[in-house]
């Protein structure tokens, strides 16, 4: 049976791999999601089949090695959901990891692993990825800060890839600060130092309609205070452009395609490994045609023009970072997969337009934490990062 520990952390040490004693992150405990090589260990990516023939690693990733350098410890390897390919955090070979902000309800995923280590204080940041939402969605469920950079800024040599078009390594913490000094390691030295300063906060009607009552009515209040902590003019909008539903199916159609390619023909030689929720996804993945993906691929390519075009370099979209705050594990299947759309009509606009998003726990419904995301243009994720440090300056949550 799974215990907590076993649920959160595959393998743990005091640390488990010591960093290089000096640099900007000594005494950084950092949770690495199993999607990340750590060299002299092996790669599980969730699954216990996988793992059983995966043998130590060479060497560690590019992220992974970056870190280490700058002097973080990685104190362990942490779950995922298999192959990363779920929002939801849970894991029906090594249970599902806590939750201390919401407890008993799930912690999201994909890096549902890290996000608990980070927010039961056994870590200080957690490494992992995102693709369709996999740091940000932990991320509002945990009350964590969370960034998914801009598409290709880190490298991701080394990261197992689940659809390498859409796939960013990602990180979280529980505080922006340290978001921002491993953002300083990772991303490219002067990215966004010469764009200029936001200066608007844009609000989509359309999105913001995917968040339940209790999430649209924090939003206003949450959105509000931080446009006034930062100095940004909010500008309503109905919509950036495209069907948020055919965007999200198209995504999802694209990505799957790309799954496929990736992992299908492991998945094919090894029926009856993956649990059930993944395995229907892989199972779909299988039949998409050619057709269909050229089809999907061209409405994700529209997507992140109208997205691009709409979000000039001195502004800021802001959105719901979930649907809702983090559902109970045992939800009914039907409001399960309600809340998984709802949730994917957000976070699928960010990767499909290869753009940088930071989510900040800004929000509070009944009780519970749910994410404010802020996107903006490409390349601009230190200027992000540091309006996240920014907006610390004061606790503006909005609670129903």
């Amino acid at each position: 049976m799974a215990t907590t520990d076993t649920a959160v952390w595959r393998e743990r040490g005091n640390p488990l791999v010591t960093g290089s004693g000096t640099g900007p992150l000594h005494g950084i405990r950092l949770a690495v999601k199993d999607m990340h090589a750590v060299a002299g260990h092996r790669l599980g990516a969730g699954n216990p089949a996988w793992l059983a023939e995966a043998e130590p690693q060479p060497a560690h990733s590019w992220a992974v090695g970056a870190l280490l350098a700058a002097g973080a410890d990685v104190t362990g390897i942490a779950q995922t959901d298999e192959f990363a390919y779920s929002l939801n955090g849970t894991n029906a070979h090594y249970g599902t990891p806590p939750n201390p902000a919401a407890p008993g309800r799930v912690p999201g995923g994909s890096s549902g692993g890290p996000a608990a280590a980070v927010a039961l204080g056994q870590a200080d940041a957690g490494l992992g990825s995102d693709t369709a939402g996999s740091i940000r969605v932990p991320s509002s469920y945990c009350g964590l800060y969370g960034l998914r950079p801009t598409h290709g800024a880190v490298p991701a040599t080394g990261m197992l890839p689940l659809a390498p078009s859409f796939d960013t390594v990602a990180w979280l913490a529980r505080d922006p600060r340290t978001l921002a000094r491993l953002g300083d390691v990772l991303l490219p030295a002067g990215g966004g130092g010469g764009q200029r300063p936001f200066r608007t906060a844009l609000v989509a009607t359309d999105l913001l309609a995917l968040g339940d009552e209790g999430v649209r009515e924090a939003f206003g209040p949450a959105a509000a205070g931080l446009a006034e902590r930062l100095g940004l003019k909010i500008e309503e909008v109905p919509s950036l452009g495209g069907d948020p539903g055919e965007r999200a199916v198209a995504f999802a159609t694209a990505q799957a395609a790309e799954v496929w390619e990736c992992d299908g023909a492991w998945v094919s030689a090894h029926p009856g490994t993956l649990g059930p929720g993944v395995a229907a996804r892989f199972a779909r993945a299988a039949k998409v045609t050619p057709e269909e993906r050229e089809a999907a691929e061209a409405v994700v390519h529209r997507s992140a023009r109208d997205l691009i075009a709409a979000l000039p370099d001195d502004a800021v979209l802001l959105l719901p970072a979930a649907s809702g705050p983090a559902p109970l594990p045992d939800q009914e299947n039907e409001h399960k997969a309600a809340t998984r759309r709802a949730t994917f009509r957000l976070t699928c606009l960010a990767s499909c337009a290869g753009l940088p998003c930071l989510v900040l726990p800004r929000m509070s419904v009944d009780g519970l934490p749910v994410g404010l995301a802020v996107i903006a243009g490409r390349g601009s994720d230190r200027a992000l990062l540091d309006l996240g440090v920014r907006s610390a300056g004061q606790d503006f949550r909005a609670v129903r």
